[in-house]
């Protein structure tokens, strides 16, 4: 009996381009497509062996004499909440947080641009109309959401037919198997006391904690990237190694799944 290939994902490797974490240093991925009714569990398999999605992408770094790029989850039973965290958990207690369809709005590009123009000008992200906003949102196979995070409704604002209030927050998330995938944030960049980036992370540990999912998927931290830094600070987090996750953070201990 013969198997047929097509029932396999075909894996491709992107020719070298330059390090957007690591100056100096150049890049390569290895990547295959979701696009048919095996999307969601090949999306499933895949991240827990390290691969991130990018509207219909799946894709793992691939560089030559590099693995500085290290996929990052927590363990949301494990999660240590420490004071630092309560405090900015608890300032957002105002903001309400609710899950909308992966389709893209004029409101949510709005934001993202103030983001972008913010923190990321000179990034690779720097120059997506609305299409290519609408693209990164829209296209997806697996199951996909975007959490819109808003302050409360100014009555003094609200007509009969306004319910809500200003969009600061938003990101677009996957749901996996055994987690929640954060693909993309993005918020406003002031107040900074809010601190927005950290608390969207925060609430989603505790929405996988509800819904009873063990892990939230951070991407990718890069030892060496100020821009990645913070993904370190989420405690104890698990990392993928050559032999399997690693428990870090864990009471100054480590050790093997």
């Amino acid at each position: 009996m013969s198997i047929e290939r097509r029932n396999f994902p075909q894996f491709f490797i992107t020719a070298p381009a330059p390090c957007p974490y690591l100056e100096g240093r150049q890049e390569r991925k290895v990547f295959t497509h979701l696009i048919n009714a095996d999307a969601r569990q090949l999306h499933d398999t895949l991240a827990q062996g390290g691969f991130r999605r990018s509207q219909n992408i799946a894709y793992r770094p691939a560089c030559d004499s590099c693995n500085a790029c290290v996929s990052v989850r927590v363990p949301v039973d494990r999660f240590r909440w420490t004071r630092t965290f309560r405090r900015i958990f608890q300032r957002n207690s105002d903001l309400s947080g609710t899950r909308q369809p992966a389709s893209a709005t004029t409101e949510q590009y709005q934001l993202f641009r103030r983001y972008i123009d913010d923190r990321h000008y000179d990034g690779g992200m720097s120059d997506m109309a609305m299409m290519d906003f609408t693209a990164m949102v829209d296209e997806t196979f697996v199951d996909t959401q975007i959490i819109e995070y808003r302050l409360p409704a100014q009555p003094s604002l609200a007509g009969p037919d306004h319910r809500e209030g200003e969009l600061v927050a938003a990101a677009l998330t996957d749901i996996l198997d055994d987690g929640l995938s954060m693909i993309y944030s993005f918020f406003a960049p002031e107040p900074a006391s809010r601190s927005l980036g950290t608390f969207m992370v925060l609430d989603h540990i505790e929405r996988a904690r509800r819904l009873g999912l063990p892990h939230v998927y951070l991407g990718y931290w890069v030892d060496g990237s100020a821009k990645m830094d913070y993904k370190a600070r989420f405690l104890p987090q698990e990392r993928l190694t050559q032999t399997g996750w690693q428990l870090i953070g864990q009471r100054g201990q480590s050790h093997h799944e």
